[in-house]
Order: C-alpha cells, then sequence, then structure tokens
C-alpha cells in the first residue's frame, strides 16, 4: 500500500528501530527493494533523490514508485530525497510522491525555515509528509577523521525552534555522518543524538547510512533514529556479487546485481530492527 511516512516514522520512533531508506535509480532496484520489504512483511521508505534526475525522470520514478507501492501489501511510502528547490518538489508531489525532503541545510536558519514553511504549505494540502535537514551532512570523501568534515553538526539550541516554525513532519540532523563512501571511520556524536531525541517527538533522520558500521547505526536505530538513509551499500553489494561470480552475459549481471542489493537489504533490515 502506498502511504504517506506520518504513522511509519512515529511508530518507529515511539518502538525505538528504524525504517531503513534505500535510494532506487532504476525499476530492478526499486522492485527489488518493494519485494524484500514484502517477503520480510516490513514497512519501506522508497526514496528517489534530486540529484539522480539524469539516470532517471521524475516521471519515471513517480510511475515506478506508484506502481509498486500501490500493489503491495506492506505500507511503502513513495519519497523525494534531497529536494533543492521547491518547483522541483511540488512538481514530484503533482506526480504522486508521499513524502518530500526539502534540503535548505546550507542555507542560513532563517532562510532554511522560509523555504521549509513553504514546502510544507504546499505538501500537506496533499497529504503529503515533509522532512526538513538541520545541520548539514557532507561528503565522504571529505571525511578524514572526525575532526576533519564538512559536516555540520544540528546545535541542539535550534531543534525547537525549527520544529515549531515550520511544522515539518521528520527531522534530518547531522551527527558526523557523511555522503558516500568514507575515507576514514565516522565517528558519531551520540550524546548529541541524545539530547535532540529526548527533546522532541518529531521523529529523526540519519544521512549517510552506507559504511558506517552496523555498531554504529543499530545504536542510532534503538537510540531515537526513526529512518536511516542507504545508498553506496547497495551499489557495492550489487557490484561485489557480480565480480565474486562470471557472468556470461548482461541477463545474469542483472540477476546478481538484484541478490546482492536484496542481501543488503535484509542485514540492514536486522540492524535497524525494523518491525
Amino acid at each position: 500500500m502506498l502511504v504517506n511516512s506520518k504513522d511509519i516514522l512515529v511508530k518507529a520512533k515511539r518502538e525505538g528501530y528504524a525504517v531503513p531508506a534505500p535510494n532506487f535509480i532504476d525499476l530492478d532496484s526499486a522492485r527489488v527493494f518493494v519485494e524484500t520489504a514484502e517477503k520480510w512483511r516490513k514497512p519501506l521508505i522508497l526514496p528517489f533523490a534530486q540529484a539522480h534526475e539524469s539516470i532517471l525522470s521524475l516521471e519515471e520514478a513517480s510511475l515506478i514508485g506508484k506502481y509498486l507501492g500501490e500493489k503491495s501489501s506492506m505500507p511503502v511510502v513513495l519519497h523525494l530525497d534531497h529536494g533543492e528547490d521547491v518547483d522541483f518538489i511540488k512538481q514530484a508531489i503533482t506526480l504522486g510522491f508521499t513524502s518530500v525532503m526539502i534540503d535548505a541545510s546550507q542555507a542560513s536558519f532563517e532562510e532554511n525555515v522560509k523555504i521549509t514553511k513553504e514546502v510544507v504549505a504546499f505538501a500537506h494540502q496533499h497529504n503529503v509528509t515533509v522532512e526538513a535537514e538541520l545541520g548539514h551532512v557532507g561528503a565522504g570523501q571529505n571525511y578524514e577523521n572526525h575532526g576533519l568534515t564538512d559536516s555540520i553538526y544540528t546545535e541542539v539550541e535550534d531543534v525547537l525552534a525549527f520544529i515549531e516554525q515550520t511544522n515539518i513532519d521528520s527531522l534530518a540532523i547531522s551527527i558526523g555522518t557523511a555522503h558516500g563512501q568514507y575515507k576514514g571511520i565516522p565517528k558519531l556524536n551520540f550524546e548529541r543524538l541524545a539530547e535532540i531525541s529526548e527533546m522532541t517527538e518529531t521523529p529523526l533522520v540519519l544521512h549517510g547510512g552506507s559504511s558506517s558500521g552496523d555498531d554504529n547505526l543499530e545504536r542510532c536505530a534503538l537510540n531515537g533514529i526513526s529512518k536511516i538513509n542507504i545508498f553506496t551499500d547497495f551499489l557495492t553489494g550489487a557490484f561485489n556479487k557480480i565480480n565474486e561470480n562470471e557472468p556470461k552475459d548482461y541477463l545474469e549481471v542483472k540477476v546478481l546485481a538484484n541478490e546482492g542489493m536484496t542481501e543488503v537489504l535484509e542485514h540492514y533490515f536486522k540492524v535497524f530492527h525494523t518491525k
């Protein structure tokens, strides 16, 4: 069933687990994720990132996500990940996305609030949930150690004001993860996570989950993070599965890639304690 993220994430927040959000870039990856969720009877957030529009158009992504979500017996959220401009986000909502993210995290606090409020006003009219980001999750290649990264931690004192002023449904926070492959080992700020989680009932989101380490991610899932975004680990899982075997043709390559992505999602359902 195709749903927005509200009930899924509120339940995850209340019961202390996280829902995986594996980014899809084509029909194969989307189908793998939804069928795996169906097999294990788990909810799924199915994100398509604005940055991947050169690979798959927004229109194609909406058709794929709506088709797979509507025919699934498990709750599936078709989510726009890292929407960076309001017009693109509004187009996604019009096309049938049930959840959207507005990422104005690199703007000032005041500008982030202003842009986010505009998205929320439009989305809520269409029963679409909104995720925003406070702080900034940078790139893994810049992450050499805990002190050298372009990520910017979420400031605790800003959280309540931001939520109250924007009326968002979920909040992506920055506690030390980064997007893509890490150059170094991430050291997450669990003290910051605890402070933020305790002060708000709004579900919290972690971006840059790939290669952050199972112990780190499990601890996040059990201590206040309700949604964890994963992308690079699925590419790595597919590539490794292909390299471990000797595919004879393109069809075997596709089968192996799908098997690799399936195994990664099954693994993270367990790590995140998804119910």
